[in-house]
């Protein structure tokens, strides 16, 4: 008999309990990439994370016995609902056994969660900030995970899911591409480079953190409003943001951030990020002295890198603002010792994009799936 246990989480027994469920259940995977144990717990905590400065969430597991077999948060982010005028529910941080018996008890409790709070919807998986990744795998999941910037999950996952009655509401992919593979159209490189000309448009570099923490709140604001026209946008809180720029700059390589701006105001950006998961799936979700050294030497040898943040203001594209972002991510793969490059969890709803960096010679191999069904 499966039971369903709500977290205390003012109960570190409990939290843990919670938190240690998926390092048991993909013990020895080698595509799967723990996260770390402290950002989880911050998830948790209701007096540290600032999504609920406007939100609330529950967490919960399935027991069999005494043994843990699944569990899942149920969130409602009302800033979202009010801002698509929706009353969605999100889920998020699923995990279970392969045993739909599992899945359903849990999925009963968060749509029960839901109802109760007078909401329509349920969709997820959509985490509590916007680097949380999103969706349930259902291809690619023979690749390694891109650090903790999207979620792993087996293959049967999407098989429980949709037994539920869920179904697609948007997918976000990820492409590969070889250093060799990225080249851009000279047609763009002309446009990039009379852009550079003009003066209007220009691109900052930077050396180290201290220069990136001047443009920080400016870059978060600009990351902010870049996309307002996707799915998964939702105006986000001062909290959020210093949220954001907190995470941002404890994993940089200053060097692979890059701002656009015109007439001193940022309008476009490129987040890079060397690919770190070796260095994570040793320390196992920790965070000690030696880990912190073993991530900063994984930095610099790993031949990966992920494209996870690139975009131009909306009101800026079609004036040599994206061209000039296309030249730069070129500059980007090519100039440094990465190999491979990960354009990470781009959403079909950025429609442009998603045709741009598969003709540049991305290709498609990872894929993410955000479902839906009515409560």
């Amino acid at each position: 008999m499966v039971i369903i246990e709500q977290i205390d989480t003012t109960s570190r027994a409990e939290v843990d309990e919670f938190i240690r469920f998926p390092f048991r259940l993909y013990k020895g995977v080698p595509q799967w990439v723990p996260p770390f144990i402290s950002d989880v717990r911050t998830m948790l905590d209701k007096q540290k994370h600032p999504f609920y400065e406007h939100s609330e969430a529950d967490f919960f597991i399935a027991k069999r016995g005494k043994e843990v077999v699944g569990r899942i948060a149920a969130l409602h982010n009302r800033s979202f609902n009010k801002y698509h005028g929706t009353k969605q529910a999100q889920f998020y941080l699923f995990e279970s056994i392969d045993d739909q018996e599992v899945a359903n008890r849990l999925f009963e409790r968060a749509c029960e969660w839901a109802h109760q709070r007078g909401l329509t919807e349920l969709v997820g998986p959509k985490g509590l900030s916007a680097f949380d990744g999103y969706g349930i795998q259902i291809e690619g999941t023979e690749h390694r995970q891109m650090m903790t910037m999207m979620n792993y999950n087996f293959p049967y996952y999407q098989r429980l899911v949709e037994n539920l009655g869920f179904e697609k509401e948007v997918d976000f992919v990820s492409c590969y591409m070889k250093k060799e593979a990225f080249q851009l159209p000279e047609k763009v490189h002309r446009v990039a480079e009379r852009v550079r000309e003009k003066g209007t448009f220009k691109v900052l570099r930077f050396k180290n953190r201290a220069e990136i923490k001047k443009w920080a709140w400016k870059i978060g604001e600009a990351y902010n409003k870049t996309f307002i026209n996707n799915w998964e946008y939702y105006p986000m809180t001062d909290g959020e943001i210093q949220f954001l720029l907190d995470n941002l700059l404890s994993v940089v390589d200053p060097r692979l951030i890059k701002i656009i701006t015109y007439e001193d105001n940022v309008v476009g950006f490129l987040l890079a990020f060397p690919d770190i998961s070796a260095a994570l799936q040793r320390q196992k979700g920790r965070i000690t002295p030696w880990g912190v050294v073993d991530m900063i030497l994984e930095m610099k040898r790993t031949k990966w890198v992920s494209l996870n943040g690139a975009g131009v203001l909306p009101e800026y594209h079609g004036r040599g603002g994206n061209a000039l972002l296309y030249d730069e991510m070129q500059e980007t793969i090519q100039s440094f010792h990465f190999e491979h490059a990960e354009l990470t969890q781009v959403a079909e709803t950025a429609v442009q994009m998603r045709k741009d960096l598969i003709s540049l010679g991305g290709v498609p191999y990872k894929n993410h799936r955000v479902y839906r069904r009515s409560i």
